[in-house]
Formats: structure tokens, C-alpha cells, sequence
């Protein structure tokens, strides 16, 4: 690729990734200044785009998570054809994610094997997970030559923060800042083998509540529930300094409040990778899964699981019903990380 090549990305669907897709964005422009890059992507994770300033531009890619959808792909390809992209580069490792580049006439495009996708991409590469472990890897190795090892250095991704509006989100929602502010992230898109139980949560945040912290719950309307069984079981006289925010924010919002917190607990989630890219320190809770693969990319992280025999099984509900990496997780554990992030 030269300074001046004219780049498609396109973008993962799931919050978390699309954090960590920074890496290559990030990686591109130190290797091509001048390269113009746009994105495609849902329009749910379009707000991470904007805080990005590596990315010139974004596209809205019309297709629901998992749609098929042929014949648009083919009209969205067509579509692009006048834009005159030179480069386009496939993060997810599906048929479906190639076909808009080969429909555009992209004459390089470039991404790794998978779902026999080859004859879609003129730079489809093999990948050896033994050695490119992370996604992380396998996303910012795409900004090189093929190569049997990842680069030797990549960067973490900073989401950029506006203060101005910053503080307009903190007035919306009648909010102060202050130097003891726990956000946590009850839910997770991914299921219930990933989410620390609410009794837990709530008996950390008592903890903490009693330390004279605030504590901010963070999610969609689909963690409402999680959030209101952990407000249920926090002490009536610290009630007042847990405030609630599942499902009332927008994404750009949540990314605006969470820039003000202190520090985040957070179930491996999309919103944990958020946490991450603010700089926030983060104690990282895992059930089902693995911080092999997607660790929260920041320098001030714990990790936190149980070493019980069936973990990690990656399923979205526990196999044997007793989801004991989760339940065996204690918050006396959680609470000690809170501590020693503190003190870093």
C-alpha cells in the first residue's frame, strides 16, 4: 500500500471488536500517513467510530448482525464502485463480510481464510492461531505484508473524548464528577455464562458504597433486569450514590460518562473493552470465557476467574446448570483488585 491508498474497512459487528479494530486503524496511519480510511459498520457501533481519529469517515452498513441478504450485498457493492477504493480490508472471517469488497471492485482486498472465501479476496492469508493468539493480532497484523508472526508492536486503542461534551452529558443526566466513582457493567450481549452474579455485585458495591464511593451501572435495556436485582439488595441509606443507567443512554453517552469514572468492574463485555480504551483501570470478571483471546488492552487491569475443571467452556449458558465460575468468584476477590488498582 502507498500514503495515498483509499481504504474499506470492513468493520466487526459486536462493540468489544470493533474497540479493539483500533489496532489496525491505528497501525495504518503510522504506515501511510496520507491513507483515506472509512469503515463499515453497524450503526450501533458507529459512535466508537466517531471517537476514533484515525478514521476519516464511516458507512453505515444496512445488514443486521448474521443476515445473509445477497442480493443487497451485491447493490451495496455496486454502490461503491464511483468512490474509487483502492484497498479494502475484511475483519470478520465469514463468506457474507467479503462479498461487499468483491461487488465493489476493489482490486486489493485483504483479509484472513475462512468459510471458503478465498476466490472473494486477492490477499487471503492462512492463519496460524498458535501464533497470533489475540484478535487483537490477527486485526492489526492486516495493516502489513503477510507474515507468519504479528507485529512486533501494537498499539492499544484510545477512544477520543470530547469535554465539552463530556460535560453535557453529566448536566443531562443531573450527574457530578468526583475522585471515587465505580462504574460497573452487570449484563453481557453473549449470555448468562458470562455474567457475575447480581447478589455479588451488589455485595461489592455495598463495600465500596460505604468507602463513600458513587457507583454507575452501565448497559442496554437488556441489562434493566441485572441492574434492578443489584439495586434491590443495596443497603437504603448508600441507595441514593448507586445510580442506574441501563438503558437510558446512548452508546456515545455511556463512552461520555464512563470517561468520568474513576474505575470500571465489568463482565467481558463490549463495555469492558470501552473501559479499557478510556485508560480506565479495570478489574475483569470472566466466566465462560477467556482473556486468551480478547483481554481488555489498558496497562492498569486485573483479571479475575475461578480455575474450576470446565472453564473456559464458551458457551452461552453453563453446561451443568451450577455456573460455578461465576458463583465461586467471590467479591472479597473483586474487592482486593478495586484496592490494588488504587494503589498503581
Amino acid at each position: 500500500m502507498t500514503s495515498t491508498e483509499r481504504i474499506l474497512i470492513i468493520g466487526p459487528s459486536w462493540v468489544g471488536d470493533m474497540v479493539m479494530a483500533q489496532a489496525l486503524f491505528m497501525s495504518l496511519r503510522q504506515e501511510h500517513p496520507q491513507c483515506h480510511i472509512t469503515v463499515m459498520a453497524p450503526d450501533w457501533t458507529r459512535p466508537l467510530l466517531a471517537r476514533m481519529p484515525e478514521v476519516d469517515e464511516s458507512i453505515d452498513a444496512q445488514l443486521g448482525h448474521g443476515e445473509l441478504r445477497l442480493v443487497r450485498r451485491h447493490a451495496i457493492g455496486r454502490s461503491l464502485h464511483a468512490i474509487d477504493f483502492t484497498t479494502a480490508i475484511v475483519l470478520p472471517n465469514t463468506f457474507k463480510s467479503a462479498l461487499i469488497p468483491f461487488h465493489a471492485g476493489i482490486p486489493r482486498r485483504i483479509g484472513w481464510g475462512g468459510e471458503w472465501r478465498a476466490p472473494l479476496l486477492t490477499d487471503c492469508r492462512r492463519l496460524n492461531k498458535a501464533n497470533y493468539p489475540l484478535m487483537v493480532q490477527r486485526f492489526a497484523a492486516l495493516a502489513f505484508p503477510a507474515c507468519a508472526h504479528p507485529p512486533a508492536v501494537i498499539p492499544n486503542p484510545i477512544l477520543e473524548i470530547d469535554t465539552i461534551n463530556v460535560s453535557k452529558t453529566l448536566l443531562e443526566f443531573d450527574l457530578q464528577g468526583g475522585a471515587k466513582i465505580l462504574g460497573i457493567c452487570p449484563g453481557a450481549e453473549f449470555g448468562e455464562a458470562k455474567q457475575w452474579p447480581a447478589q455479588h455485585f451488589a455485595a461489592m458495591c455495598n463495600a465500596v458504597l460505604a468507602d463513600d464511593w458513587q457507583v454507575w451501572i452501565f448497559g442496554s435495556d437488556n441489562d434493566a433486569l441485572v441492574a434492578e436485582a443489584i439495586l434491590a439488595d443495596i443497603e437504603s441509606d448508600k441507595i441514593d450514590r448507586c445510580i442506574n443507567l441501563t438503558g437510558k443512554t446512548s452508546l456515545a453517552q455511556a463512552i461520555d460518562l464512563m470517561s468520568v469514572t474513576t474505575m470500571v468492574v465489568s463482565n467481558d463485555s463490549g463495555l469492558m473493552h470501552i473501559a479499557a480504551a478510556l485508560s480506565k483501570p479495570v478489574a475483569g470478571l470472566y466466566g465462560s470465557t477467556s482473556p486468551d483471546f480478547t483481554p481488555p488492552l489498558t496497562e492498569s487491569v486485573k483479571l479475575l476467574m475461578t480455575d474450576i475443571e470446565c472453564r473456559p467452556c464458551f458457551k452461552r449458558t453453563c453446561p451443568y446448570g451450577h455456573r460455578r465460575c461465576l458463583t465461586e468468584l467471590q467479591p472479597a476477590r473483586v474487592l482486593e483488585a478495586i484496592s490494588q488498582l488504587r494503589s498503581l
